[in-house]
């Protein structure tokens, strides 16, 4: 009897999970073209960014790679630089601070999260002023009608951090060290830009190019809204052998513009530290663009251009 109950139960759980699933395709496809999506489409239409030569560049190499590669402080000036560079610079200096403390067994009160592997500065539940500056470089036209101009809409900053992520001596990879697919949403623009020099002993960023929905490789372990994105390892690996893989080494200031919804890892440093900052740009029908940005916004922001206002709505 215990069987027979087992054995239904599980089915009872199988056939709540695909009642469950098709609610989310459902759901996100309805927000996708008709209802969340439908006015972000309008105004983004109603007010199209005329780019210059680089800002086009790059829109040209995500619609066609999913990624692409620039100096940061190229694209947004080397004053705006500066001034970011010498506040992660104190982010890094406070945390190798807590983790000394930590390693001594004091509490260092460090922001994690599910990766473990990493510290955060804000994580989750953080209430961000409107100057913020990781917020601002979110926020900036330079960077944000990119997004806009690749999501065909204007887009919600979604999520803003800083990640330092110490070497471990960790023998597997767990979590977004693994290669995976980003769930919650087909088009969802990742910004990172690397705050030290990264090398292949730093847990660099990779990326497998064309492999988001609706390209060349969209098709591997499909993309789906709420898909559980992490194929088994051992047959990712044999299907990569023939596919080209990109690794993103570089010196500080790199930028790394990418569609997460194809493949992707990172964070596995062995040897040296690595620490970036990161935004995340999402339709308004995404899956959790709503429910779970990482942060609240205080302060006056009416004096920011209308798709910037309308980025953190």
């Amino acid at each position: 009897m215990h069987k027979r109950r087992t054995t239904f139960a599980k089915r009872i759980t199988r056939v709540a999970q695909a009642v469950e699933t098709r609610g989310v395709r459902a759901t996100y496809g309805l927000n996708d073209r008709l209802l969340a999506n439908r006015a972000a489409r309008r105004s983004f239409a109603h007010a199209r960014p005329t780019l210059d030569e680089l800002q086009q560049r790059i829109v040209d190499e995500l619609r066609v790679e999913g990624y692409c590669v620039v100096s940061y402080p190229e694209l947004v000036g080397e004053e705006r630089w500066a001034a970011l560079a010498a506040d992660a610079d104190r982010f890094v200096a406070e945390t190798e601070a807590g983790l000394a403390r930590e390693a001594a067994g004091q509490d260092a009160g460090l922001r994690r999260s599910t990766k473990d592997y990493l510290v955060r500065r804000n994580a989750w539940g953080v209430t961000l002023p409107a100057d913020d500056p990781w917020l601002q470089a979110a926020l900036d036209p330079r960077v944000l009608d990119i997004a806009n101009t690749y999501l065909g809409m204007w887009a919600k900053v979604e999520y803003v951090d800083l990640w330092h992520t110490p070497p471990s001596d960790a023998t597997e990879r767990k979590s977004s060290q693994r290669w995976h697919r980003d769930f919650n949403d087909r088009l969802l623009l990742k910004a990172f830009v690397y705050l030290n020099d990264v090398d292949e002993d730093s847990g660099p960023f990779e990326y497998v190019p064309r492999s988001f929905p609706g390209s060349e490789l969209g098709d591997l372990w499909p993309w789906w809204p709420g898909y559980d994105g992490y194929p088994p390892d051992e047959e990712f690996e044999a299907r990569m052998k023939d596919v080209t893989v990109k690794t993103f080494t570089g010196t500080r200031g790199t930028l790394i513009l990418c569609n997460t919804s194809g493949f992707h890892r990172g964070g596995y440093a062995t040897g040296k530290p690595r620490t970036l900052a990161t935004w995340t740009y999402s339709s308004p029908a995404a899956l959790k663009a709503l429910s779970e940005r990482n942060y609240a916004v205080a302060g006056e922001a009416s004096s920011l251009p209308e798709p910037a206002r309308f980025a953190i709505s």
